[in-house]
């Protein structure tokens, strides 16, 4: 594991995007953390689940904290995929993508509902396949 990715599972855009993850994941590099996941505090005593909740968080296998779409950055690189998330990364760019993705993390739930008919999952937890 060299990522470990706290996410929503509640959260039909958040559970697509990890599945498109795993998908391409070839080399198991991913690990993905339910924040749903009965005892995640328990478990992750480490990761304030109030915070997680509101900005995506990932742990690397040194322990370092990573969140909003340095996560997402981070994930896709060790997939070989979507390389063009790196320019959200540049300096000139950054500051604006990160309050674009902070505007779509708040509203993550009416803009699922929006793109895909689905607000929440229904169970409370979007099945990944």
């Amino acid at each position: 594991m060299e990522l470990r990715i706290f996410y929503d599972s509640a959260c039909p855009l958040c559970s697509n995007e990890m599945q498109q993850l795993k998908k391409h994941d070839r080399l198991h590099k991913i690990e993905l953390a339910d924040l749903n996941q009965e005892g995640f505090e328990q478990k992750y005593p480490h990761i304030d689940l109030t915070v997680a909740n509101s900005i995506l968080h990932a742990e690397t296998n040194t322990g370092e904290i990573l969140r909003g779409l340095d996560v997402t950055a981070k994930a896709w690189a060790l997939t070989g995929k979507h390389k063009w998330i790196q320019l959200l990364r540049l300096p000139c760019v950054k500051p604006f993508a990160d309050v674009a993705y902070r505007g779509f993390a708040k509203n993550r739930y009416k803009i699922s509902y929006l793109l895909t008919g689905q607000q929440r999952c229904e169970t409370g937890s979007c099945n990944l396949k």
